[in-house]
């Protein structure tokens, strides 16, 4: 069974009846779900992650008056009611991240700020994986609305200009490390400078996937795993998965990668360019921002 299967399971079955019997004014001001930290959050969690930080548990999120107030209380009865369960194997590093928690607090700690990022400098400030930790997993119950309802905005408000920022430096990227520097390195015989370019490439081009389906790039060890559910570019994953292995030339599997990416900026309005070399592209995204100091900002500045 996957975390966030198990997660649902406990909520419902013994979670819910409890604080509802046990809490039953608070109980409509409490959101629930299991988010943030760990792979079973986003549904990448495999016999591999039962080791350390997996096990069953849930998020209970309220709002800070209520977790001063309550908080102590109902952890109480959560631990009370995880006794119960299997038990859940944490690490030091992985404590909190199921529990009673206060909603600013959590975002907060995803994204700098208790309601989220609002100007174009907080978002520009978050790492895509803090912003991906912060609208993954599931919400199973939130009457009041109020975690949800900066999880939407995170999810729907993230600025179109730093979108169209970040494709251009990722194309530049990819151009730079993928196009233009790994065969050079290749032909010269610098073996490690070929290795790091292949590297550069391989993010720059997984991350513009993301960008490209308006979805936040996750930590670098799910970035590949993580393509499978994109809609847009559905071949990168496997193109990525090929760039790692013996058989077709990096360089041709490079060019096809960036030969999808061109024609997806094209498909979305975001570039006219037919240059096959991803610079140009670049250099179009850059004209199509709106803010002017952000339009002016060096082309591989994130």
């Amino acid at each position: 069974m996957k975390g966030l299967e198990l997660s649902r399971l406990c909520y419902e079955q013994s979670g819910r009846p409890a604080l509802e019997a046990q809490f039953p004014e608070l109980f409509p001001r409490m959101a629930a779900g299991l988010a943030g930290e760990g792979s079973e959050c986003f549904g990448f969690d495999d016999a591999f992650s039962r080791d350390h930080d997996w096990g069953p548990g849930f998020c209970l999120w309220l709002n800070r008056p209520d977790y001063l107030a309550f908080g102590p209380r109902v952890q109480e009865l959560y631990d009370a009611l995880s006794s119960e369960w299997e038990t859940r194997r944490e690490t030091p590093e992985g404590r909190g991240r199921v529990g009673v928690l206060c909603i600013q607090d959590w975002y907060a700690r995803c994204t700098g700020r208790p309601e989220g990022p609002r100007t174009l400098d907080d978002w520009r400030r978050v790492p895509e994986a803090f912003l991906a930790v912060a609208v993954n997993g599931a919400v199973f119950s939130d009457p009041l609305g109020c975690f949800t309802a900066i999880r939407r905005h995170l999810m729907e408000d993230f600025p179109e200009d730093l979108r169209l920022k970040r494709l251009a430096n990722r194309a530049a990227v990819m151009a730079q490390a993928g196009q233009y520097n790994y065969p050079r390195c290749v032909r010269r015989g610098e073996s490690v400078a070929a290795g790091l370019a292949l590297a550069e490439f391989a993010r720059a081009a997984m991350s513009m996937g993301y960008l490209l389906n308006r979805r936040y790039a996750p930590f670098y060890k799910w970035m590949h795993r993580g393509l499978l559910d994109l809609p847009k570019l559905p071949r990168l994953y496997e193109q990525m998965k090929a760039l790692y292995q013996t058989g077709k030339p990096a360089e041709e599997v490079i060019e096809g990668v960036c030969l999808n990416a061109a024609a997806e900026l094209r498909r979305q309005g975001l570039s006219d360019s037919r240059d096959s070399f991803l610079l140009a592209h670049s250099k179009e995204l850059l004209a199509r921002i709106q803010d002017p100091e952000l339009r002016k900002t060096h082309i591989m500045e994130d």
